[in-house]
């Protein structure tokens, strides 16, 4: 594999060298989950607007130079744009790209598995929010619990994906009964199930601070049917605080941006579909990457500007703060 030559690291004016990106591949998704989208009348990107899988490539390929080495494949849904494989086999084979991964609602993994494995994926995230079938068509107004479950089965045949991530939201009044059920998986199954914090990033803007179920509680929830958790070493930059059971068969880990934010080890830069870069979930400002790399900059321009927006990326994001301003786009639009 070629040699990288060696540059300054991607690092904002606070301190934190940029380590991981997640690049949007489409904003289209064959769910509608509340918490990101509305049930109707969300337009989609004209295809032009897209990023081409060789401008995204391009692009990994300028942040690996940077030491930017773990990349991570979101939507909309991934899965539904056409010969995915594709683009990861030319990100697998991208020199300093040495972590390459991929979050899915699951749907079709079923049948694309196999192929994303011979592409070179190796990591992959199933987000599935309730093992309850009602409840399941209630959060993702989609009769496709039976689906998810193929696709994960489908995808512990495949050793090379290990761990399998298991990503649940959770919304008080709403998800507790599934939340034993959800840990329960980790305990039977090569997962680690994580549960994440609902955020305000829903397109119907009907987020409040009361439906957030705490890390807390979640692990409360766990304690009071499976026992003791035990906490486990997290790499500083991790997104989630991870636990074994106390009998040592199983994981789960807990995402908690609202109650307890991660933004001071934060590592992490955001693609979006159409090409532009967010430095943060909830940034209201975006860096147009498109436009310089369809008018031909080069390497050395790419970089000047990565490293302009890096250098604004903000301290933290002020979700429990008086005047907190929503992100300018929804989850979907953002990319996972």
């Amino acid at each position: 594999m070629e040699t990288l030559t060696q540059v300054e690291p991607l690092t904002d004016s606070w301190g934190r060298e940029i380590k991981s990106v997640r690049v949007s591949v489409t904003d289209k998704c064959n769910f509608r989950c509340t918490y990101c989208m509305p049930a109707e009348g969300l337009e989609w990107l004209a295809r032009a607007e897209v990023l081409s899988f060789e401008e995204i490539a391009r692009l990994v390929a300028v942040l690996a130079r940077l030491g930017v080495d773990e990349v991570r494949l979101t939507g909309g849904e991934p899965l539904v744009r056409r010969d995915l494989p594709v683009l990861v086999r030319m990100l697998a084979d991208t020199p300093g790209a040495r972590d390459l991964s991929l979050t899915t609602n699951g749907v079709l993994l079923d049948r694309l598995a196999q192929p994303l494995v011979d592409a070179g994926l190796r990591r992959i995230n199933v987000s599935l929010d309730s093992l309850d079938h009602v409840r399941f068509a209630e959060l993702t107004r989609r009769d496709a619990l039976d689906k998810v479950l193929r696709g994960l089965e489908e995808a512990e045949r495949h050793p090379e994906l290990r761990p399998i991530k298991v990503n649940c939201v959770a919304i008080k009044g709403f998800t507790e009964d599934d939340v034993p059920r959800l840990a329960a998986l980790a305990r039977r199954k090569p997962y680690v199930v994580r549960f994440i914090e609902f955020m305000p990033l829903d397109a119907d803007e009907g987020w409040r601070d009361d439906q957030v179920l705490t890390g807390r509680e979640i692990r409360a929830l766990i304690e009071a049917e499976h026992g003791p958790l035990v906490e486990l070493p997290a790499k500083a930059s991790s997104t989630a605080k991870r636990f074994g059971f106390a009998d040592g068969n199983g994981e789960v880990g807990f995402v908690s941006p609202v109650s307890e934010p991660f933004c001071s080890t934060c590592d992490r830069i955001r693609l979006t579909a159409d090409g532009q870069l967010r430095t943060c979930l909830f940034s209201r400002r975006e860096w147009d990457l498109k436009t310089p790399l369809r008018a031909g900059a080069s390497d050395e321009e790419l970089t000047a500007l990565l490293r302009t927006a890096v250098a604004h990326k903000e301290l933290k994001h002020r979700i429990n703060e008086p005047g907190f301003v929503r992100a300018s786009r929804s989850m979907s639009q953002i990319g996972g």
